[in-house]
C-alpha cells in the first residue's frame, strides 16, 4: 500500500496501541494531531487516557513518562520539535538514559521519544536542528532515524516494543513523501542498515532527508557513468557497522551526508567508524556532505544556502574520484 512517512508513523502508533493496552502517547497538542498530523484521529480509537494533552513543560512530559515506564506502562512522547528537548535534558541525559546501568540491569524503561527535526521548512533557530549527535553521545540511548515510510512505520514498531528507550528522528520535510509500505506487519529492527541504491564506484552513507537528495544525486550521476551506492544506516545506535563495511570494500570511496552541522555531528561520527573498520580499504579520504556550523536561518534564501543538497553530494563523489 501507498502511504505517506505520517500517516505510516500513525499507522504504526495504531498497531502498537491496539495491541499492547500498556502504550499510551502524550505530548502538546497531540489529541489535535498536531503539529505534523501523525497523532490525528487517536484521540477517537483510544480516548483521552491514552491521548494525552501535556502542559507546555517538556521536562514534566519526559520526566512522567519516564516515572510511567520505570512502574510498567509504555509511553510515547511526542516531542513537538526536536529542539524542545533541550528543556528536559536531564530526565533524558541523568535519569532515562542511565536507568538501566545504574539499577544493576533490572529496569526496564520502554520509553520512546519522537524527535520531529530538520531544515527545510523556515523554523528558524529554535525549530530546525538537527540533534541527534547529542543522543548517539549518551550511553543506554537507542537512535533510529528513518527515511521512508516504510522504515518509519517498521523503526516505530520496534521502538515501542524495546525494553530500553529510544529516540526516533522523523525529519519534518520527509512527512509528506509517499512510499510502498508493506500490507502486513513489518518490524525494521534497529542495527540494521539497508543499501537504497546498489553501486561500485561509489558509497554515500545518508540519513533521512539526505537519503534522498543522495538517491537523487546518484541518478544523475549514473547518467556520466559513476555509479554510486547509497547506504542507509537506519539507526546510528546500534550501528549496522558490518554492512558499512561491506559497501566500502564493494566502492573503496566513501561520501558521508547528513543536514547536522559539519563539527561534532552524527556524520562525523559515521566517518570515523569508516576509517576505524575500513581504512586499509579506501583508495581516497572520505568526504563529508553537512551544514556549516552556524545556527539555521529563518530566512528562506539563508536557509537554502546552509541547507545540505543533491548538488553537495554531487560536488562530494566528484572529490572523492579524483
Amino acid at each position: 500500500m501507498k502511504l505517506d512517512f505520517g500517516d505510516a508513523l500513525n499507522l504504526a502508533l495504531r498497531e502498537e496501541m491496539r495491541r499492547d493496552p500498556r502504550v499510551y502517547c502524550i505530548g502538546e497538542d497531540i489529541v489535535l494531531g498536531l503539529p505534523f498530523g501523525v497523532t490525528k484521529g487517536l484521540i477517537d480509537e483510544f480516548g483521552p487516557d491514552r491521548v494525552l494533552n501535556a502542559p507546555i513543560s517538556e521536562a514534566a512530559i519526559v520526566g512522567s513518562a519516564f516515572g510511567a515506564a520505570v512502574t510498567g506502562l509504555v509511553p510515547v512522547v511526542d516531542m513537538h520539535f526536536a529542539d524542545f528537548v533541550t528543556c528536559a535534558m536531564d530526565e533524558v541525559a541523568n535519569q532515562i538514559a542511565k536507568s538501566r546501568y545504574m539499577f544493576g540491569g533490572q529496569l526496564d524503561c520502554p520509553l520512546t521519544l519522537r524527535m520531529p527535526y530538520g531544515i527545510g521548512k523556515s523554523g528558524g533557530g529554535h525549530h530546525s536542528n538537527s540533534v541527534e549527535a547529542w543522543f548517539v553521545n549518551l550511553p543506554g540511548l537507542k537512535v533510529a532515524i528513518p527515511s521512508t515510510p516504510a522504515d518509519a512505520r517498521g523503526l516505530l514498531k520496534t521502538a515501542i516494543r524495546d525494553p530500553d528507550p529510544v529516540l526516533v528522528f522523523e525529519h519534518r520535510a520527509l512527512y509528506r513523501v509517499v512510499g510502498d509500505v508493506p500490507e502486513a506487519e513489518v518490524l525494521v529492527p534497529l542495527g540494521a542498515a539497508d543499501v537504497k541504491r546498489p553501486g561500485r564506484d561509489v558509497t554515500v552513507i545518508a540519513t533521512a532527508r539526505m537519503v534522498h537528495e543522495s538517491l537523487e544525486a546518484a541518478r544523475r550521476l549514473a547518467e556520466e557513468g559513476v555509479e554510486v551506492e547509497v547506504v542507509d544506516p537506519r539507526s546510528l545506535v546500534p550501528l549496522d557497522r558490518e554492512t558499512l563495511a561491506a559497501s566500502v570494500r564493494r566502492t573503496h570511496r566513501v561520501v558521508v551526508a547528513e543536514e547536522g552541522v559539519m563539527r561534532g555531528s552524527a556524520g562525523a561520527w559515521l566517518a570515523w567508524v569508516v576509517m576505524e573498520d575500513s581504512f586499509d580499504e579506501l583508495d581516497a579520504p572520505i568526504a563529508r556532505v553537512a551544514a556549516p556550523n552556524v545556527p539555521i536561518p529563518f530566512s528562506p534564501p539563508l536557509e537554502s544556502f546552509v541547507m545540505p543538497a543533491a548538488d553537495d553530494v554531487i560536488a562530494a563523489v566528484r572529490h572523492v574520484l579524483k
